[in-house]
């Protein structure tokens, strides 16, 4: 997805398109999706899951819905009409480890 991003993104801009690409990479989210799926697991067995997960991100908690849409909307704006090829990595520094 981020060489398709980079890609995209000269294309369009090579060819005055007019069109930036730009690409959003959560990381673990609070859904209600990883709500059900905790939920049916045994309780000991989701929460050694949740403790093992939370202690890989160093922000120590799951981003909330919200919080991605709020990078989205951001990307659409025309406060980000200067960012082309770019990656908004949303996953509370888990990959920064």
């Amino acid at each position: 997805m981020r060489i398709f991003t980079k890609s995209a993104a000269l294309h369009c801009a090579e060819q005055g398109y007019g069109i930036r690409v730009n690409s959003i990479h959560p990381g673990y989210v609070l859904t209600p999706m990883v709500i059900d799926t905790m939920e049916s697991l045994p309780p000991e067995v989701a929460e050694a899951m949740q403790k093992d997960l939370l202690a890989r991100i160093p922000l120590g908690r799951l981003a909330q819905p919200g919080e991605i849409a709020q990078a989205i909307l951001f990307a659409a704006s025309d406060e980000s009409s200067y960012m082309t090829g770019s990656e908004l990595v949303i996953d509370g520094g888990y990959t920064a480890r």
